[in-house]
């Protein structure tokens, strides 16, 4: 099994450079698994003491899960992944079933931060996107998608998204093997890429 790891900070452009890769590749031969799945279990907490987690703090995610079901991915098991409610700001009773396939891609802000994971990815990509861009994309899924106030995301921003992405994600740059600019320019990283899980494939 190939995996591959794709971060970025939020907002990025993370699933655009995903769904580029994917698109024009044969179905059902790649996996993918997002790192949202895998924020702990915060059902001991009610609904306001959630929404003050730090979801971009790397303990935020149970990475022993993760490594355990991309070992049993490995290893030709399947997985039961937890399935994650950004309206409940929890993980919900539910699972989906991940089986086995030639290529896996690992996508998530925080999924190059903890060097076991790391270690598994055979490809490391980081998305990178200018920082007003980004601000912008996450307040209108925040705001849209997730049903958050404007004040409350954009103090969010300032007080945790900002300082924790300048502390562990952008530093996780240097750890790339590829690092994709996401704008409409990047189709010869994301052709490489493509190219690379062709070769697998064959």
């Amino acid at each position: 099994m190939l995996i591959i790891g794709i971060a970025g900070g939020t907002g990025c452009g993370k699933t655009t450079v995903v769904n580029q890769i994917v698109d024009e590749l044969p179905p059902g031969e790649v996996g993918i698994i997002s790192q949202d799945s895998y924020y702990r279990d915060l059902s001991h907490l009610d609904i306001e003491e959630r929404k003050k987690t730090n979801f971009d703090h790397p303990q935020s995610i149970d990475f022993a899960l993760l490594e355990e079901h991309l070992k049993l991915l490995s290893s030709g098991h399947s997985i039961e992944q937890p399935v994650y409610s950004f309206l409940e700001c929890n993980r919900t009773t539910d699972t989906v079933t991940v089986n086995p396939s030639e290529v896996l891609i690992v996508e998530g802000i925080l999924i190059l931060t903890n060097a076991l994971i790391r270690e598994m990815f055979d490809i490391k990509i980081f998305v990178h996107a200018d920082s007003d861009e980004r601000l912008i994309r996450r307040l209108k899924r925040d705001v849209n998608e997730r049903g958050w106030d404007l004040n409350e995301t954009l103090n969010n921003y300032q007080t945790t998204i900002k300082p924790m992405h300048d502390q562990f994600i952008e530093p996780t740059k240097e750890y790339a093997d590829i690092i994709i600019p996401n704008n409409t320019y990047n189709t010869v990283a994301v052709d490489i890429v493509r190219t690379i899980i062709n070769q697998k494939l064959a």
